[in-house]
Formats: structure tokens, sequence, C-alpha cells
């Protein structure tokens, strides 16, 4: 009898410790099909936000003056931090051989005009004599008129060649294309200048009251920069102090090494306190795009071999790759095939399935 009751004893325990494991799995189980995700519904506006790139202020215009021919330095006019006008002469050379060859140009075209002068009188007087038959023959004058030709000819070659010299000439007085500042000099009065020689100039003459502000932009934002949108930016010589500026120029070809597009500001520098050269930094004020889909920074997984947002699209989790725009702490812009209304979840991650 006492056997039997610790029989009957024995299987209550087995039955209770089976029915404890069997609970355990039921709850496991619903722990697994009942995962819950935080979702937030797709909304189709853009982000904006502000960015911050660096940037190089540089001259509106810029030259840097070689010799057009070869001679020594006569006097140089200018130096380093020179402010120039437009027709002022910076530099005299001086080269003998150019100038005997425009005298002897001269010679030639002076004798070469006295000499069709006298053929043509000869001509006249040969016609005039023609009108008397039997006095001139047609060949004498064919003859004269080809003289006559030929002379005039010459004539207007000599002219060129003379009118050359001049020019070349000219080219011994160094002029200032525009208004600016000298801000090289690596010649002196007495230097031989070679113009073949491209090593270094003799000057450099830049445009500091007007300069161009440089900065290359993101793809994603130069697509959405128009001109004269509004810039700030600050230049590290004077710190915090807040310049505005306007878009001017877009490049329209974007760098395919660093996906960006050159974009150029004009600033007036009228006062003179900034520099070709100087860093700078700019604020740009990126608008969102109508067309892109908003959703939390979290949505977005980044895996090694795509982007994408995990949607909820009746019951079932689908996962559509994106591409990115404007970006804040919180929310990113997305492009692809969304829909407003859709669900996201916020937290995702590659390891759902």
């Amino acid at each position: 009898m006492q056997n039997k009751i610790v029989f009957i004893s024995i299987i209550i325990i087995f039955s209770a410790c089976s029915q404890e494991k069997a609970d355990d799995k039921k709850n496991e189980s619903t722990k697994k099909t009942s995962t819950n995700y935080q979702t937030i519904i797709v909304e189709k506006t853009g982000v904006s936000t502000t960015i911050k790139l660096p940037a190089q202020l540089a001259a509106y215009q810029e030259v840097s003056i070689f010799p057009k021919v070869n001679g020594y330095v006569k006097t140089v006019l200018v130096d380093i931090g020179n402010k120039v006008k437009q027709g002022n002469v910076l530099m005299i050379l001086e080269a003998p051989e150019l100038l005997q060859a425009t005298l002897q140009a001269k010679e030639k075209y002076t004798k070469a005009r006295s000499e069709l002068m006298i053929d043509k009188e000869h001509y006249l007087r040969f016609l005039e004599a023609a009108k008397t038959p039997g006095a001139i023959s047609p060949f004498d004058l064919s003859t004269i008129k080809s003289k006559v030709e030929s002379d005039s000819a010459l004539v207007n070659a000599e002219k060129a060649n003379w009118e050359m010299q001049q020019t070349m000439m000219d080219y011994l007085k160094v002029t200032a294309a525009f208004d600016g500042v000298i801000t090289e000099r690596n010649v002196h009065p007495g230097a031989l200048v070679n113009a073949s020689s491209k090593d270094k100039p003799m000057l450099e003459l830049k445009q500091v009251s007007h300069l161009r502000l440089e900065v290359d932009v993101p793809e994603v934002i130069a697509a959405q920069l128009k001109q004269k949108d509004s810039v700030s930016f600050f230049v590290s010589a004077f710190p915090g102090k807040k310049n505005i500026g306007f878009v001017s120029r877009k490049s329209d070809n974007v760098n395919t090494q660093f996906r960006s597009e050159r974009i150029e500001i004009d600033v007036w520098n009228n006062n003179g306190l900034l520099s070709p050269g100087m860093y700078a930094d700019i604020v740009l004020n990126a608008k969102g795009n109508t067309e892109a889909f908003s959703v939390p920074k979290s949505s977005v997984v980044v895996s090694t071999e795509r982007k994408y947002v995990i949607v909820i699209r009746d019951g079932k989790i689908v996962k559509l790759d994106v591409l990115t725009g404007n970006e804040t702490t919180e929310k990113i812009e997305v492009f692809g095939l969304l829909h407003s209304g859709d669900s996201v979840i916020v937290n995702a991650n590659d390891e759902i399935k």
C-alpha cells in the first residue's frame, strides 16, 4: 500500500514538471511571435537644414604679367601692395634691336611708297600718250600697269610690317589691364627678360575691390541652390563677424571624385579688409525637397550593400531601398518607392527579417 502511494506521488510530480515546461515553451513562443515595433506614418515633406562648409576668397580678376618681347627692364614704377588704375604704366622695358627694326621697317615703307608714286605717274603719262595711235605699244602699257600693281602690293606689305613693329614697341610699356593691387614683383631694373620664359611673371595684378567666394557644395544641396540665394559666411581673420553674400554663379558641373559642385558668391570689398586667399566658413540654409519623404534618422538602415527603410504593409515587413537627402539630428529626407501614409519602423536594424 505504501509503495502504491509513492508511485502515485512520483506520477503527480512528473506531470507537474511536464506541464511547467510546456507552459514555459508556450510563453517563449508567445514572446517570439508577439514582438512589437514602434512605427511612424511617412510624410511627404522636405527637411530644412543648415550646413557649414569651408570656402576660400579669390580675386575676381587676376593676371600674371609676362614680357611680350625680349629686352631689359628699364624702370619699375610699382611694388607689392601698390594700388593701380586701369591703363597705369607699371614697367618700362628697352630693346635697342626692336627700335632699329622699327626704324628700318619705316624706311622700307617710305621707299616703297615713293616708288609707287613714281610708277603711278609714269602709268598716267603712258595712258595719256596711248590716246595717240601708235605712240605707245599695248605691251609697254600693260608692263607699266603691272609694275604699279606690284608696287602697290609691296607698299601694303611694308606698311603692315611697320605697324607690327610699332605694336611690338608698344609692348615695351607695360600697363594695368584693370584696377587692382600688385601682389607679386619678381624683376628689378637692369634685368633681362625673355618672352619665351614662363617660369615667373614679372608682376602679378589682382582685383581686390571685388572678390569671389568659392565653395564646393554637395550635389544634393547644390541642386536646391539658385542664383541670388543669400548665404552667410565668416572669415577666419575676423572671427564672429557675419557677412552676407548672394549666389552669383554655379558651375553646372559635378566633381565625380567628391560629388560636389563649385558655387561662387560675389563679395564687394569696398573697405579693403578682405584679401584673396583668406579662409572662410559658409553657412547654407538648405531648403527641403518637396518630393522627399521625411522619416526619423533611426528608420534608415545602412549596410555594406544597401540603404533602406522597413515598411509594414498588410501586416508584412517590406524592405525598400532609398536615397537620402537633407538631414537634421532627428529627421532625414528619403527618396524611394514610398507612399504617403506608409508605416515605417522607427528603430530599424539589419536583424529584422
